[in-house]
């Protein structure tokens, strides 16, 4: 094949740089019967495999939602769970109950769907009831003549005592004298008890007489009131017995018809006999007659029987509800399990079993949880405590770590619930497999895995619901509708996105905010129907927005602060294709590869790597160079040579082989002093067999090498090489296209390097004949020639 041959072979029709979406295919992708625009474009793998996980509910049975954020991945666990509404799948209500035998534990209480609420307001009427009982129940007559009576049994007693004690002291000359609640002795003398000061002015011998009288009285009074504290006690048991007896009379009808409405619910039955027990002792400590002067007011003695008896509702789902969906965007300890509040009360923090609040895994209890797996390994503490949860299928509510070491405080060690809960992760891949080899037990937790592709087929339904897709949108939007060419530049732009002339981008929501952003200048354009002038605009305008360093990169070489040459030739030099990724902005631009040989035996030196700029993927590619030389060219003797490689004006980490192609080509050139064109500028990878791989970003490295020839002026010469394997890979702008329709710019697929040596040097690469040699005048027999003088110059010899 002559050297023409081999360029026109290469070279690329207009035709060729991007993927032909006619109009007619859109029109044949929306019919009049349009299909529902919210079914997920594409990912029948992902379908299939989400919908074995919904169909399976055994332990384990939990999904892990694999692939790129923006792909759709929360639309197909909405919509599939939203059609997918299992009927077996029972939902219950969750309450917890104060435990009256040991306030730390609070009771869970597990009812029917839609059930809780007639529970808690039957509670709530059961504590009205009480206090429209209580205290008014202790004022009644009858109570009240029961009381006196007890009152009346007791002074009759102490009274009586106290006569017996005033005869005897009446008949030894001693009066009684009660002040108080205080019995005191005095001598009578002439009828009437001694005050202090006669009493003094006695003799020494009668004070001392009336002294052992008032000690035999008292220790008579003593004897007597004995049993005073007995009187007192049993006085104090019997009318505590009244109220306790008037307290269950009240209580009893309205407890009975609690026990009669939820006699089937052992649970309820169980708490209504404490309560039947706890409810008469908080009547008599604190709704009795007693009480009913305090400063406490009616409100407060409803909120202390509510913080005592209601119910906490934890959970309450409708009759007949659908299985929860819940998405936890934050899942830390609480927000997963629930919390325990606190209060401070008089300088103690206090808690109760009504300040136990849910979490994100009892609202999702009987349904299904979606959490997004980075931000749940994130917080290692959590991920352990999911799993015990999923494993023995129980939510146990713990003091997490940080908050192990308050002090003073009153806890909560409420009794665990029951969990029937499908739990789905969103991650990537990376993280998928990560888990696979380190945790031994998420294999066991998650066995089923939901696959998204990062591309869709193009084909007649992908196309369709794509369409139907964006037209949804664009109602929602606001706006009439969209033209037809529109659509299309939307297709061209997903393609695009991945890269692939029959392969939609999965991440449609990067579509949508296009189609948003179109919408601004079609509102300033003052129309209602989005054409495709202002898709392009919202492209442009994008462009701009992100634009700045590509702009600045574009300036320096134009300034010649970056040394790249776009026309001419030149011996062991030659432009590459990189491209960068700033944010969320990509563009390509040129580099200069060179290459230096002499005469030594240090191989073939990588710069970049000496000075530790050049990654684990560039240096391969190096080092393949070396495979590829000895293959090619030193067959007959040792490989002998010294040369130096290195991307000009680089001054940060270089990591890829897509330069690999262009290294060698600048290393063949430096050897066999034979120039390459500067206007066509190189990437490609190839292997040691040469043979030219694909690489990525072909379209920005395109597209920045044509920007900078653009604006130096385009000469018809000027175009880039690529790997033939990318020519699927191609959805090039418009002007790209434009240019090398007119012949001003060319871009050339090659799949081996012999193509490449052709098309750079304007010389026949060479061919090994039946002799093992390569043609003379060819590059490979230059090569030859000069690789087998350096060998005999590093070895004393000499070529002849």
């Amino acid at each position: 094949m002559t050297i023409k041959d081999v360029a026109q072979s290469t070279r690329l029709t207009h035709l060729q740089l991007s993927a032909n979406v006619s109009l007619k295919d859109i029109t044949e992708a929306s019919p009049t019967q349009s299909p529902t625009p919210d079914l997920l474009i594409g990912q029948e793998r992902a379908k299939r495999a989400f919908e074995f996980g919904l169909g399976v509910r055994s332990t384990g049975y939990n999904m892990y939602v694999m692939g790129e954020q923006a792909t759709g991945r929360f639309t197909l666990i909405k919509e599939h769970i939203q059609q997918h509404q299992s009927a077996h799948l029972e939902l219950f209500d969750w309450l917890y109950l104060n435990n009256l035998e040991n306030e730390r534990e609070p009771k869970v209480l597990k009812m029917a769907a839609g059930e809780s609420a007639a529970f808690v307001k039957d509670i709530e009427t059961f504590i009205d009831e009480v206090l429209a009982t209580f205290p008014a129940s202790y004022e009644n007559p009858g109570y009240q003549r029961r009381k006196a009576a007890i009152t009346r049994h007791f002074e009759q007693k102490y009274d009586k005592a106290i006569d017996e004690v005033e005869k005897l002291a009446f008949q030894k000359g001693i009066a009684l004298v009660e002040e108080g609640n205080s019995v005191s002795f005095a001598p009578i003398v002439e009828g009437q008890p001694v005050s202090d000061a006669d009493f003094s002015a006695q003799s020494d011998q009668t004070r001392a007489h009336y002294y052992q009288l008032i000690d035999e009285l008292e220790v008579t009074l003593t004897e007597a009131l004995l049993e005073l504290p007995g009187w007192q006690r049993e006085a104090a048991e019997q009318q505590k017995a009244l109220k306790v007896q008037l307290a269950e009379q009240g209580v009893k009808p309205l407890i009975k018809e609690l026990e009669q409405k939820y006699s089937s619910d052992i649970s309820i039955l169980m708490y209504l006999k404490q309560l039947k027990t706890h409810i008469v002792e908080t009547i008599v400590d604190m709704l009795c007659e007693e009480n009913k002067d305090e400063k406490q007011d009616e409100f407060d003695r409803r909120a202390m029987l509510v913080d005592i008896y209601l119910p906490n509702c934890l959970v309450s789902n409708k009759q007949n509800a659908s299985a929860p969906l819940v998405y936890e965007a934050n899942p830390n300890y609480q927000n997963l399990f629930g919390k325990i509040e606190y209060t401070s009360v008089q300088g103690s923090v206090y808690t109760n079993y009504r300040m136990i609040t849910a979490g994100a895994l009892h609202r999702a209890n009987g349904g299904y949880l979606v959490l997004d797996a980075d931000k749940l390994l994130s917080q290692s503490y959590v991920w352990e405590a999911l799993k015990l949860a999923l494993k023995f299928g129980r939510i146990k509510l713990e003091l997490p770590q940080q908050e192990a070491g308050m002090v003073n405080s009153i806890t909560q060690n409420p009794e665990p619930i029951s969990l029937d809960c499908k739990l789905i992760l969103l991650g990537s891949r990376d993280l998928y497999y990560t888990l696979q080899d380190y945790d031994h037990e998420f294999p066991e937790l998650f066995r089923v895995l939901v696959d998204f592709e990062n591309e869709i087929d193009v084909n007649q339904q992908n196309l369709a619901h794509f369409v139907a897709r964006v037209n949804k949108e664009v109602s929602a939007l606001g706006l009439a509708s969209i033209e037809l060419k529109a659509s299309e530049k939307l297709v061209q732009h997903s393609l695009r996105l991945s890269e692939h002339q029959s392969k939609l981008s999965a991440r449609f929501a990067d579509i949508l905010e296009l189609l948003h952003e179109a919408k601004y200048f079609c509102d300033i354009a003052q129309r209602d129907h989005l054409l495709v002038e202002d898709i392009n605009a919202a492209l442009s305008a994008k462009k701009m927005r992100t634009g700045r360093v590509a702009d600045n990169f574009l300036q320096d070489i134009q300034e010649g602060h970056v040394l790249i040459t776009t026309s001419g030739d030149a011996v062991g030099t030659l432009n590459g294709l990189t491209v960068l990724e700033i944010g969320d902005t990509s563009f390509g631009t040129p580099a200069r590869v060179t290459a230096t040989v002499y005469a030594g035996s240090s191989g073939v030196v990588d710069i970049e790597r000496e000075v530790e700029l050049g990654q684990s993927i560039h240096s391969k590619g190096v080092l393949l160079m070396t495979g590829y030389l000895g293959n090619k060219y030193a067959q007959d003797f040792p490989l002998t040579l010294s040369a130096n490689i290195a991307l000009e004006q680089s001054y940060g980490y270089i990591d890829g082989d897509s330069a690999s192609l262009g290294e060698l080509l600048a290393l063949i050139s430096a050897l066999t002093d034979i120039p390459l064109k500067q206007s066509i500028a190189v990437t490609g990878s190839i292997n040691q067999l040469g043979e030219v791989q694909a690489v990525g970003g072909i379209n920005e490295k395109i597209e920045g090498y044509f920007e900078l020839c653009k604006n130096r002026g385009l000469t018809g010469e000027q175009g880039v090489m690529i790997p033939y394997s990318n020519r699927v890979n191609l959805m090039l702008s418009d002007e790209v296209i434009a240019a090398v329709e007119k012949g001003d710019f060319h871009v050339y697929t090659i799949d081996n390097v012999d193509q490449a040596i052709t098309i750079m040097t304007g010389k026949a690469a060479g061919a090994l004949n039946t002799r093992g040699r390569f043609p003379k005048h060819s590059v490979h027999q230059r090569a030859v020639q000069r690789l087998f003088s350096i060998y005999a110059t590093v070895n004393g010899g000499h070529d002849d």
